[in-house]
This record gives C-alpha cells, sequence and structure tokens, in this order.
C-alpha cells in the first residue's frame, strides 16, 4: 500500500514480514536494498535466517512441572531443633528474552498446603491457623518485574530478581538472588517434548516475623529466619 504522508509503499508478500518498497530505491529488507523477486527464489542463507527472527524475542516459560521434580527446600535451625522440609506444589510463569535478560519478569506460586516435614503433628501446628494457615492463605508467591545486576557465565547468567514476597496476605518487596540457564532445544530431553527449558536456582531467606508468623514466639524452637533453596525448570513447549 502507499503511505500518503511519506511515499513509501509496504510489501504485501507474508514472506517478507519486515520489508519495505520505495518508488526510487526498490524492496528493502532489514534495511538491505535488494531488487523485486519472486519469494521461490529466496537464497538459502536468507531462507535461514528466517525462522531465527521469526521466533525472537520474550517466551513465556511454564513453571507447572508435569514429572513434579519442581521442589523447593527449606530449613529453620533454632537453639534446640532444625526443621528440615521441601514443597512440590509450584507452579507460575516467567517470560524471558535471552537477547534483553533484564527485562525478564513472572511470578512464582508455591501451594502451601504442599510443604512437608517428617513429623506429622509439626506438620499439622505448620498448616494450622495459628502458623502458615494454609486454609485461608493457600498459596506463596513471588513476583518480580525485572533482573538487575545481571552477569553472564556461559549459558548462565547470575542476577537480582527484584519483586515482591507474598505470605498470609502479607506482601514485601524482596531482592532475590538467582542463576539463570537458557537452554534451547533441550525440553525435549527432559519433557519428551519439543521446545526450551529455562532453569531457575536460588538460595535467599526470609524471616517469619516479617510475615506475621508468630513474631518473636517459641525462637529457641522454631527459628525466625528461614533458608530456601530452589531448583525449578520452566518449559516453553514450541
Amino acid at each position: 500500500r502507499d503511505d500518503l504522508v511519506t511515499g513509501v509503499q509496504t510489501c504485501a508478500l507474508p514472506i517478507w514480514s519486515m520489508c519495505y518498497h520505495t518508488p526510487t530505491q526498490g524492496l528493502h529488507f532489514f534495511d538491505w536494498p535488494i531488487p523485486f523477486m519472486n519469494p521461490l527464489s529466496i537464497s538459502l542463507p536468507t531462507a535461514l535466517l528466517l525462522p531465527l527472527f521469526a521466533f525472537a524475542g520474550s517466551k513465556s516459560f511454564d513453571f507447572k512441572d508435569p514429572k513434579g521434580v519442581n521442589t523447593i527446600i527449606f530449613q529453620m535451625d533454632a537453639l534446640l531443633e532444625s526443621i528440615n522440609g521441601s514443597g512440590a506444589g509450584i507452579s507460575g510463569s516467567v517470560e524471558f528474552d535471552p537477547e534483553e535478560p533484564s527485562q525478564t519478569s513472572g511470578v512464582i506460586l508455591l501451594d502451601a498446603s504442599s510443604l512437608r516435614v517428617d513429623n506429622p503433628v509439626l506438620q499439622e501446628h505448620m498448616h494450622g491457623e495459628e502458623w502458615l494457615n494454609v486454609g485461608q492463605f493457600p498459596s506463596i508467591e513471588f513476583s518480580f518485574s525485572q533482573l538487575s545486576d545481571v552477569k553472564r557465565s556461559g549459558r548462565e547468567l547470575s542476577a537480582m530478581a527484584e519483586g515482591k514476597m507474598t505470605i498470609r496476605n502479607t506482601t514485601i518487596k524482596m531482592k532475590v538472588p538467582v542463576r539463570i540457564s537458557y537452554l534451547q532445544g533441550m525440553l525435549e530431553k527432559r519433557n519428551k517434548t519439543p521446545g526450551d527449558l529455562l532453569v531457575v536456582r536460588s538460595q535467599f531467606n526470609v524471616s517469619r516475623e516479617d510475615f506475621g508468623i508468630r513474631s518473636g514466639e517459641h525462637l529457641d524452637k522454631v527459628a525466625n529466619q528461614i533458608d530456601i533453596s530452589l531448583n525449578l525448570a520452566g518449559a516453553a513447549p514450541y
């Protein structure tokens, strides 16, 4: 079509998704002027480049693992007792662009009722109204809007995820250190489905008093600091 302001004529062929035509300079493709040609005559190098541009940009990775492997580990090391457990009810999604990792954003959710410890009485108390109250507050959430201090090392990058942690309906701002591996085409090796993997690793801590969980109570048996480690894989099928 003709642009009445600039006199630029845009290309109507679907394959030239990033091209334009001017009356004096001919067809341009990615700012390369080339004469008009039949799409079937595209050179092999050009044809090979087209998929790369078609799939460039941000991808959405789903962290609800069909294999059930994604897990967080937590530890509370008090004076008299050490409480260790895990949680497997992970879900959420992350938007990741390998060319612009600082723009990474997303949300990771943990089903609070999936938190487990070996002692059944302790687990009942942990899930109960006076502690996590999983009936009223079923999810623990970390949402983040960007990465800062991004550093690359091979296929892995390290950064600080800047976001908010919500536990028992109390939300605080947090920066969480993360290591991220973008594994292009590796989903099939893990899940037998063609696609990409995003593996997120982190070790950090939260304080139960920050979230109003029996603040200042039972510190000799239930530590205030909760140490958390995680290794999560997100999937982006083709």
